[in-house]
């Protein structure tokens, strides 16, 4: 499997391989069991996906961070690669935070649909 590099190369590979439905609700699933009150429409549009999500991962950074470190947990986002990050601009952390978050759901429904 070839990782995507960035959010328009996973959006693409998504929808080429019709599992982005199956991406938002990986999503939502991880989310819930965070108990985290987000829960994407199934329609949503990749940039606002980005958007709400950045903007979610943020607040829990800046507000409530013992619930980012169990949503990340929850989604199993490699910790050495957390590590890798720098954490002085928070904007940009909770950027390449989501975008890992993304990643690692996007590895987990191209799994399953490949070995189901």
């Amino acid at each position: 499997m070839q990782l995507p590099n960035n959010f328009e190369e996973l959006i693409t590979q998504a929808n080429e391989d019709n599992l982005y439905n199956k991406l938002i609700k990986q999503l939502n699933k991880d989310f819930l069991l965070a108990n985290i009150d987000l829960d994407f429409d199934e329609d949503i549009l990749p940039t606002s996906l980005k958007y709400l999500l950045h903007e979610t991962v943020f607040k829990l950074i800046q507000e409530k961070f013992a619930e980012y470190l169990n949503l990340l947990y929850i989604i199993d986002v490699p910790e050495h690669k957390i590590k890798q990050l720098d954490g002085s601009d928070t904007v940009q952390l909770s950027e390449q935070v989501t975008f890992l978050i993304l990643l690692r759901e996007w590895q987990k429904v191209w799994y399953r649909h490949q070995y189901k």
